[in-house]
C-alpha cells in the first residue's frame, strides 16, 4: 500500500548558516572618537613646547646676553680676517670691564645700513689720535700694530676722543670705512668682541 502524501514526513530545509561577520559590528579607524584624536594631538603638542619652546628661548637669551655668529664683509680687516669669514662674537667681557685698545669689535650704525661693521679699537675715551704719514700716535706716543703688514701712509688729526666713545680702524687702511670718516664710536653700538673664527676650517681659531 502507497503511503498518502499526508502520511509522508514533511522534509524541514536545511536552515541556512549565517555568515560570521553578519553578527558583529564593522571595526575600522573612522570609529574612534573625536575626543581621544584631540587628546593625542594635545599631549603631543605639550611634549613639543616641553622640549623646543626652551631650547628657542635659550638661544635667544645666547644671542641677547652672551654670544652670536656674524659674518665679515668687504676687504677691510685683510689680511687678517677676510670676506665670508664666519665669527664668533662673545659680548660677556664688556660688561665685566671696557673695551681694550687692540680689540677686534663688531658695531652697529644706524646710518651706515643693517650690516654689522668689524674694526679694530686704536684709541680709547679721553685719549689724543694722530696719524702722520700712516704711524699712528696716541698721545704723541708711536702705536706699536703688529698685526699691520704694510704702511698705507695718509695722515689724520690730531683728535681727542670723547669718553664713552672709541676709536677704531680697519686693519687694511686703505680700504676701510672707519672713524676716519664716521668719527668716534660710542660705546653703546659696540656689539661685542670678535673671539673665535670657525670657517673655513682653516682659519678655526681665537682672533687676535
Amino acid at each position: 500500500m502507497q503511503d498518502t502524501p499526508q502520511d509522508r514526513p514533511q522534509e524541514t530545509p536545511p536552515e541556512t548558516p549565517l555568515e560570521a561577520d553578519q553578527s558583529r559590528e564593522p571595526v575600522s579607524g573612522a570609529g574612534i572618537e573625536p575626543a581621544l584624536l584631540l587628546r593625542g594631538l594635545w599631549r603631543w603638542l605639550v611634549e613639543l613646547g616641553e622640549t623646543v619652546l626652551p631650547a628657542i628661548v635659550i638661544a635667544v637669551l645666547i644671542n641677547l646676553f652672551l654670544a652670536q655668529a656674524t659674518r665679515v664683509y668687504g676687504s677691510s680687516m685683510e689680511p687678517n680676517l677676510h670676506t665670508d669669514q664666519r665669527l664668533v662674537v662673545e659680548k660677556v667681557s664688556y660688561r665685566l670691564h671696557g673695551p681694550r685698545r687692540g680689540d677686534v669689535v663688531v658695531i652697529r650704525m644706524p646710518d651706515h645700513g643693517p650690516e654689522l661693521l668689524i674694526k679694530r679699537i686704536i684709541a680709547l675715551g679721553g685719549e689724543t689720535i694722530e696719524i702722520r704719514s700712516g704711524v699712528v700716535y696716541i698721545d704723541g706716543q708711536q702705536l706699536d700694530e703688529p698685526y699691520l703688514v704694510r704702511n698705507t701712509g695718509g695722515s689724520y688729526g690730531p683728535t681727542t676722543v670723547p669718553q664713552g666713545y672709541v676709536f677704531v680702524m680697519g686693519d687694511n687702511r686703505g680700504a676701510s670705512n672707519d672713524s676716519r670718516i664716521f668719527g668716534p664710536v660710542e660705546l653703546d653700538r659696540v656689539v661685542g668682541r670678535a673671539w673665535v673664527s670657525y670657517w673655513p676650517f682653516d682659519t678655526l681659531g681665537t682672533i687676535e
